[in-house]
């Protein structure tokens, strides 16, 4: 692996690649006509508000939710069969949430599990699927 002569203006390269990757998303989205955007909206049980939230935090603002359920315990066939709407209310969250540092620092961590209740807005939904699953 060779060395890269100038990391800091690879990086620099790298996040305005990912800007424009997120401007074409928005581009994609605003070129859907109102009707169009209310009807994805409600097949996936949320709000256009709410989509347009969630499309406007990139596609993987809400990594953090499954990886935080795997390591509470919740195996893919799990999550699976977590209701569709209740799933994307829980991505809706995570993707907004304002505590992703402490979420990211936990689960690299393997912590996770004892923390995430004191700043997951999810933590009362995985209580009552954790209950439901029991």
């Amino acid at each position: 692996m060779t060395a890269q002569p100038y990391p800091r203006v690879t990086a620099l390269i790298d996040q305005f690649g990912a800007l424009l990757k997120r401007w074409h998303e928005r581009s994609e989205m605003n070129e859907l006509d109102a009707g169009e955007f209310n009807r994805i909206a409600s097949e996936m049980g949320l709000s256009s508000a709410d989509l347009e939230s969630v499309v406007r935090q990139g596609k993987h603002a809400a990594d953090e939710l499954p990886m935080l359920l795997r390591a509470l315990g919740f195996d893919d066939a799990a999550i699976a069969r977590i209701e569709r709407p209740v799933l994307n209310d829980m991505q809706r969250t995570c993707a907004n949430c304002q505590h992703k540092p402490a979420c990211q620092q936990d689960l690299v961590a393997g912590v996770a599990e004892k923390h995430y209740e004191s700043y997951c807005a999810n933590a009362d939904t995985i209580g009552a699927l954790t209950k439901a699953a029991q």
